[in-house]
């Protein structure tokens, strides 16, 4: 497996990053869409409007947010679909997850490249 990186998307851009896939549901603020240098958008990977709501980016509710995310990540067959062809991507290439969350720690892209990291291990690719 190439490496899986998180980076703010307000960081610039590198040419190190690899394929740069920003996993928001929503545009971050104050970034311009031609500056950014994405490979994908992978918007439907993001946690539900209610999840996102919901947790509001509140360290307290970091916990159980990351439960529910799970949760959508492991139930959701879009969600299911999308881990798979990232992980096979990150066999391939070196992956960059965006996020525009302020805190780096308490974020969805923490808990989404756990469970890539997880069921990668889960799962062989054919290279």
């Amino acid at each position: 497996m190439e490496e899986i990186f998180l980076k703010s998307i307000y960081e610039p851009f590198d040419e190190n990053d690899g394929e740069r896939i920003l996993i928001d549901r929503l545009w971050p603020r104050g970034i311009r869409k031609e500056d950014v240098k994405l490979s994908m958008w992978a918007k439907e990977i993001a946690p539900t409007n209610g999840l996102r709501k919901w947790f509001s980016h509140k360290p307290e509710r970091f916990s159980e947010f990351k439960q529910r995310y799970l949760d959508e990540l492991r139930t959701d067959k879009q969600k299911i679909q999308l881990v798979t062809e990232l992980c096979q991507l990150a066999t391939e290439k070196k992956l960059t997850l965006l996020y525009g969350a302020k805190d780096p720690i308490n974020n969805h892209a923490v808990v989404l490249k756990e469970e890539m990291d997880r069921k990668f291990n889960n799962i062989k690719f054919e290279s």
